[in-house]
């Protein structure tokens, strides 16, 4: 069985969507159920109830969970015989929490990895079963380096649990020391500040790509273009923070406190993701300074 959270709308007629584990489910003619919540108590004490009655009756030995985005209740932990083993994104106990990829590229990490983890109450505190490393690479955003995680998590589960199997993985207690949580992205982080460094704004451009995507706003009305990929540039400009200092096919090159960003992927409210040369083609660039993250948050837009 696979339990799935409901489906939401998405993309640009907002159209229900189901989660691609559920659409794999349904192709391989899988149970699936979709709570709306699993406490027994809640909210949605009736769906929660009925969940329960039908994976007692399924009587699992374990369950596997990965990105589900709901808590897990001591009850659904309790069930299996096993337990329940998370494929978490990162090397814990370094980036608890629920962007663990995001906050590893934003914070310039050179390596991160699969732990699979025995759950236990806590966020991300549970003993080590596994643990696969990964290479974070100069150009990863979250997207590339998503889909390298999700292969390595797949190949790592798979070995886990003929090692469960066998009783032959040996729980670890995560050390006390290194632990730092990976903060659910907001989209008011999307807003680049420029008096930040070029280096830390090149690597939120990576962190926040596909979501919430890093942007500026430009021109007198403001308006919004967003940075799908940028670079730092070893350019030394004594101009002020937000200035831009050059145009050209090869990128807008914007000036941080330290340092200039080169934004060479962009795209207008309404248009596609386009490389700069591209971008420019369509309407010429007239701003000379593009708007501060001040400016930004207070226009709420």
């Amino acid at each position: 069985m696979v339990l799935s959270q409901p489906d939401r709308p998405a993309g640009r007629g907002m159209k229900l969507q189901a989660s691609e584990v559920k659409r794999w489910a349904l192709e391989h003619a899988v149970p699936v159920m979709q709570p709306q919540g699993l406490r027994l108590d809640g909210r949605f004490a009736q769906e929660a109830q009925d969940t329960r009655a039908a994976l007692e009756a399924l009587r699992p030995d374990v369950m596997v969970v990965a990105a589900y985005g709901l808590i897990l209740p001591q009850w659904v932990l309790d069930l299996p015989r096993l337990g329940c083993l998370n494929i978490h994104a990162s090397l814990l106990p370094r980036w608890r929490g629920a962007a663990p990829i995001h906050r590893a590229i934003e914070a310039g990490d050179t390596e991160t990895g699969v732990t699979i983890m025995q759950m236990d109450a806590g966020l991300d505190t549970g003993d080590m079963l596994l643990v696969e490393r990964l290479a974070i690479e100069a150009q990863d955003s979250t997207a590339t380096l998503h889909d390298k995680l999700a292969a390595l998590g797949g190949e790592a589960i798979v070995r886990a649990l003929a090692a469960l199997d066998a009783d032959g993985l040996k729980a670890t207690p995560q050390p006390a020391l290194g632990v730092c949580y990976a903060h659910k992205i907001e989209k008011a982080e999307s807003w680049l500040d420029w008096t930040l460094s070029a280096d830390a704004l090149a690597r939120r451009v990576r962190a926040f790509n596909p979501f919430p995507a890093a942007a500026m706003r430009v021109g007198e009305r403001g308006d919004v273009v967003k940075v799908w990929q940028a670079e730092a540039l070893a350019t030394v400009s004594d101009a002020a923070p937000g200035a831009v200092v050059q145009v050209s096919d090869a990128g807008i090159d914007v000036a941080c406190a330290q340092g200039v960003l080169r934004c060479t992927e962009l795209q207008r409210a309404g248009a596609k993701r386009m490389a700069v040369a591209d971008f420019l083609r369509g309407r010429p660039w007239e701003a000379t300074q593009v708007w501060s993250l001040a400016q930004c948050l207070e226009a709420k837009a």
